[in-house]
């Protein structure tokens, strides 16, 4: 009979200690890398909807200012897909959150394509591209200075880094990677496994706020005393927001056949630029950009909007989010559809007064999220971090166990290669 395997040792004071040095670097230059690129993003935005529309005696509101900036970024995007070295890296729908980070060669048509889609008004987010350009800058200077320090670390610091730095706040990191960590063979608790990961997201997190960047918080009417009809209430505005995601994951590699039937980027990439531009003509600004500001204006006066008006601002956006996603674009979906599930939450709220509005956005973004996302943890975390009402927290833990049932077994809304065999 042979003896049972020890347990792996639990990691040294020693090593985490010695670890911990480039996991604050690779923290706090995620940080400044994402700080950087959103910088960027919003100069060219004041050039492209504000400066240069007032020489034309237009402004960034009118209709044919959106239909051109919008082709023309998707020409752009196509020139540089199809034509520069590098090619802007992978396509977006094909990545996950996570995942191998590209060659140096892509990063920088990648940055570029990116801050050109998040000035230009295409509905997609940074976080996609923002955290394979940082995980490839982590591999690639660790590998240089520190060669002790496996590279699938460095790509998880990096993720760390880039996410607390996004939602400004090193939880989101935390609750995301609860599930991979704990997977990981090694000894230890599970916080000696997410210690060198809290560690950089700590550092993403402070660096970002000492940057002044933005956050995700609104501050909304609280809930109050909690009602048994919350739980009915709020599952059915969280499966109505979630159902509007499904829906989109079912269409997406079909959406994306489509636009790479035509082959060549600066084809189907500019075509997905007059689309986007179409339905911003439809549906105004608001359902334009990566949606975190247009998230702000529906949470700072969500009276002033019917009913209707939100169900088209969900609606345009889902087809939006396909678009842009589907036709050669570089950018992450999460923020999008944090928009989508905030109008389907003051939708809810509106339609029955009964309802806290914190409770149906906090609800509904979960619900959004999730189908995004497949990870519980950051679709609740959102959920509360939008309303800023810790006391919505137990009612979302309710509602997310029958969502999850719900969402598990729908499709991912990403493209697999099986899916889509022309790309």
């Amino acid at each position: 009979m042979t003896a049972p395997d020890a347990p792996p040792a639990a990691p040294g004071i020693r090593r985490l200690l010695l670890l911990s040095l480039p996991a604050l670097g690779i923290g706090a230059g995620s940080a400044i890398t994402l700080w950087l690129l959103d910088v960027t993003a919003e100069w060219l935005r004041a050039i492209l909807w504000e400066d240069l529309p007032a020489q034309f005696g237009a402004t960034g509101a009118t209709w044919w200012w959106i239909l051109l900036v919008l082709t023309l970024v998707g020409l752009a995007v196509g020139l540089i897909v199809q034509f520069v070295p590098g090619h802007a890296g992978q396509d977006s729908a094909t990545t996950e959150l996570t995942g191998p980070p590209p060659k140096l060669i892509a990063l920088p048509t990648l940055a570029v394509v990116v801050v050109l889609g998040l000035a230009g008004g295409v509905s997609l987010g940074p976080e996609n591209p923002i955290m394979a350009i940082n995980a490839a800058l982590a591999v690639a200077l660790v590998a240089r200075f520190m060669t002790s320090v496996p590279p699938a670390l460095s790509v998880l610091l990096s993720a760390a880094g880039t996410i607390a730095a996004m939602f400004g706040t090193p939880v989101a990191a935390a609750l995301l990677f609860t599930g991979l960590v704990g997977s990981i063979k090694a000894g230890g608790s599970l916080w000696d496994k997410l210690f060198l990961p809290l560690v950089a997201a700590g550092a993403g997190a402070v660096t970002t706020l000492l940057l002044g960047g933005q956050s995700i918080g609104f501050a909304l009417e609280p809930m109050g005393r909690v009602q048994p009809i919350y739980l009915l209430t709020g599952l059915v505005t969280a499966v109505a927001a979630a159902a509007l995601g499904i829906i989109a994951a079912f269409l997406f590699p079909h959406v994306h056949r489509l636009f790479h039937a035509l082959k060549h980027p600066v084809i189907f990439t500019t075509l997905g630029g007059l689309v986007l531009g179409l339905l911003g003509v439809l549906g105004g600004p608001i359902t334009m950009f990566k949606g975190l500001h247009e998230t702000g204006e529906l949470l700072t006066n969500p009276d002033g909007y019917t009913p209707a008006q939100l169900a088209a601002f969900a609606g345009i956006k889902v087809i939006a989010l396909l678009v842009a996603a589907s036709a050669g674009f570089r950018g992450g979906r999460i923020f999008p559809l944090v928009f989508i599930g905030v109008a389907v939450g003051v939708l809810a709220a509106d339609v029955v007064p009964s309802l806290p509005i914190a409770l149906a956005v906090a609800c509904a973004t979960m619900g959004a999220v999730l189908v995004g996302t497949r990870d519980g943890w950051m679709a609740m975390f959102i959920g509360v971090a939008l309303t800023g009402d810790i006391t919505v927290l137990p009612l979302l833990c309710v509602i997310i166990l029958p969502l999850w049932l719900l969402v598990t077994k729908a499709p991912e809304l990403v493209v697999h290669p099986r899916e889509d065999v022309l790309t």
